[in-house]
């Protein structure tokens, strides 16, 4: 059975508390279910030119945090937490609270980490993947055994070393808030599997930038192989998870300011390539929703996250298809 269609924003510009009030309630009152953040940090400058990748202006916490106290029913959730950048029993304390405060409505996304620049330029070591994957593999099962369990922590891992104590406060979402794990290589895919009650489908970005090696790791055939090491690590549970993915390549006729002729010139794909590649959403409204469809057909994806700059070029898709 087929999972009904649910719509993200992913918010990376708002740069004061008016902007970021405003978006966030524009996104609830506009059909989306959920307002992502990201974790970046890097703002403009030479290490993030060249890499493909947007500044992000505000802070993972303190966004979700002002997020959930200026809304009422919009779901808020980290897309993705890079566990290198906190702490894992922190975030975890700190995820544990905004649950609270938002009355339940936090979706804690995780991410093993990718931007290499990133790294250099707050000084944070970049880990081989190996290293950075076991890092996101103890912090959900970390998180997943101290907002579930009853008993004292008592987690001892490579990295997470915590025990004694009872974590608090406890979730309003029971026995946790959803957990999400992204990326695009087998084995943080398989993880997910594993582990996540959302698993985010992403581009393959080994190479430390978003660029053509991304895009070449997104087609038809590797998407399938995603899902493949995703059902590969599920197992049993496959079925119960969500599937989601992220549409970054995006022009609605006759409401985008990005022409489709743009998307085919920055993506070097021809227009029939785009309406079948995973990451894109062009043509009219009516041709993004049959995309939509036929990707949850063939992927599994019901979970649809767009960009802030898309957000009202998105309202009528969005309207047309959530909780279909």
């Amino acid at each position: 059975m087929m999972r009904p269609f649910r719509f993200a924003i992913q918010a990376f510009s708002a740069a004061s508390l008016k902007e970021w009030v405003d978006l966030a309630r524009k996104v609830e009152g506009s059909g989306f279910s959920t307002l992502h953040v990201a974790d970046h940090l890097l703002g403009p400058g030479s290490k993030i030119e060249g890499t493909g990748h947007r500044v992000q202006t505000l802070a993972l916490i303190p966004a979700l945090t002002s997020a959930a106290m200026a809304t009422s029913t919009l779901r808020i959730g980290s897309r993705m937490a890079c566990v290198s950048y906190h702490l894992p029993t922190v975030l975890t304390k700190e995820m544990a609270s905004i649950d609270v405060i938002s009355e339940g409505r936090l979706e804690i996304g995780l991410g093993a980490g990718w931007l290499v620049n990133e790294y250099e330029a707050m000084g944070i070591p970049f880990e081989s993947a190996g290293r950075r994957i076991q890092l996101l593999r103890e912090t959900a099962e970390f998180m997943r055994m101290a907002y579930a369990d009853e008993a004292e922590v008592d987690y001892h891992g490579e990295f997470i070393e915590s025990f004694g104590y009872h974590a608090v406060p406890a979730t309003v979402q029971r026995p946790r808030p959803p957990i999400m794990i992204g990326g695009g290589a087998p084995k943080v895919l398989g993880l997910a599997g594993e582990l996540a009650d959302i698993v985010s489908v992403n581009f393959n970005n080994s190479g430390g930038v978003v660029g053509a090696g991304s895009i070449s790791s997104s087609t038809d055939e590797e998407t399938h192989k995603k899902i493949g090491w995703i059902r590969d690590g599920a197992g049993d549970r496959f079925a119960d998870i969500e599937l989601e993915t992220a549409a970054y390549f995006i022009s609605v006729e006759g409401r985008s300011q990005i022409t489709a002729e743009a998307v085919m010139a920055r993506t070097g794909m021809d227009l029939d390539q785009l309406h079948s590649f995973p990451h894109a959403a062009v043509g009219s409204v009516d041709e993004i929703c049959e995309q939509l469809v036929r990707r949850r057909e063939d992927y599994g994806f019901s979970y649809i996250t767009v960009g802030d700059a898309h957000l009202d070029a998105f309202i009528p898709i969005v309207e047309r298809l959530a909780g279909t």
